[in-house]
């Protein structure tokens, strides 16, 4: 296959790139990949896909939240997660769709606080929640048999060290666990479902 990894130079795009790349044709896509990419900013999505063409699948290992006290929240800070991890996605989906080939996939990304939130976490709970029900939305709409569904994961052990202190309590978990849950999802072929790692 022919996959498209957004985010790719991240932590764990770059794990998701090495479980795929022994199998696959690999583009990495980022602000410093292959391709470069700003999932804030459509005209840079469209760029990409004009410059990559067609392929089997897209994956998104991208996506920027806000962590902060509720009570400092302000509509800008939670604006980051909106613009930067769901609409930067939702707008792969939405320019991605034509470049997919019949049978293809989307892989994005959501993550546990969707489901199991945390203080200072109110952003990414939020866009992760959206995230997730976009996905089982557009399983039922997609055409030609493109599927999506998005990997839920916890908190990293390779992240422990910036993202400790908000996930006490926590088992962390290889990044290598979410990788391959990527694999399930490209190469499976199920659709509308949220792979919690």
């Amino acid at each position: 296959m022919k996959i498209l990894v957004i985010g790719a130079s991240g932590v764990l795009g770059s794990a998701v790139t090495r479980e795929l790349s022994v199998r696959h044709e690999v583009i990495s896509a980022s602000r410093s990949g292959d391709v470069k990419v700003d999932v804030k900013d459509v005209d840079s999505i469209r760029a990409m896909f004009k410059t990559v063409g067609e392929v089997d699948a897209v994956v998104s290992a991208a996506g920027k939240v806000h962590f902060g006290a509720l009570k400092d929240m302000t509509a800008d800070l939670m604006a980051v997660g909106i613009k930067d991890k769901l609409m930067g996605q939702v707008n792969l989906v939405l320019e991605g769709v034509s470049y997919v080939r019949d049978g293809g996939s989307f892989t994005l990304i959501s993550g546990i606080l969707g489901h199991d939130p945390i203080r200072a976490g109110s952003s990414a709970s939020m866009v992760n929640g959206a995230i997730d029900s976009f996905v089982k939305a557009a399983a039922i709409e997609l055409p030609r048999g493109i599927r999506i569904n998005a990997i839920s994961p916890t908190v990293f052990e390779e992240s422990m060290e910036g993202y400790g202190p908000f996930f006490r309590g926590y088992k962390p978990v290889p990044v290598a666990d979410a990788a391959l849950a990527y694999s399930k999802s490209v190469e499976g072929a199920q659709t509308g479902q949220i792979y919690r790692v």
